[in-house]
């Protein structure tokens, strides 16, 4: 008996006659479709994107070269070196991310003391050159001046949940 209801439901096709209903069931709802150069989507302040250093009010950086990111980064794209001052504190010398290698998991901005390496929003950039990927000390630096405001903006929307 089974065998004649599949041979007759393959014959009446019973599959696509669902399936058209469940396309004309949604044919005139609202779509969800965005232009997306023109019309971005709105994003959380806790999206992960590119990487940034910052520095504390008075100019300082804020990194004290402890090596928590570099230990706790699962694909070990981070690189530093460090050294220490003449104060008796310790700085970084290196701070390099690559980022063909990052998978952008925020471990880094987890386990940093000091809340020295974020992660921004930016998710729009691109390289055209061997070796770019690969963002060093200076740039990450110039990254988090660029961004300070919504990067503590973000801080302050994400402390109660901290």
């Amino acid at each position: 008996m089974q065998a004649v209801r599949e041979f007759f439901g393959t014959f009446m096709l019973t599959e696509l006659l669902k399936g058209m209903r469940l396309t004309g069931r949604h044919l005139f709802d609202d779509k969800y479709t965005l232009e997306y150069p023109e019309e971005k989507a709105p994003q959380s302040p806790r999206f992960r994107g590119l990487h940034a250093l910052r520095r504390y009010p008075n100019g300082e950086e804020r990194c004290i070269a402890c090596k928590l990111c570099e230990a706790v980064c699962p694909a070990l794209a981070i690189t530093i070196e460090s050294e220490q001052r003449d104060d008796g504190t310790r700085r970084t010398t290196r701070y390099d991310i690559d980022l063909f290698k990052c998978i952008y998991c925020g471990f880094c901005e987890e386990s940093c003391p000091v809340d020295s390496i974020v992660e921004t929003r930016i998710h729009e950039y691109h390289f055209e050159r061997r070796g770019e990927q690969v963002i060093h000390k200076d740039e990450l630096l110039a990254m988090g001046e660029k961004y300070e405001a919504q990067l503590a903006e973000d801080r302050a929307a994400d402390a109660p949940f901290r």
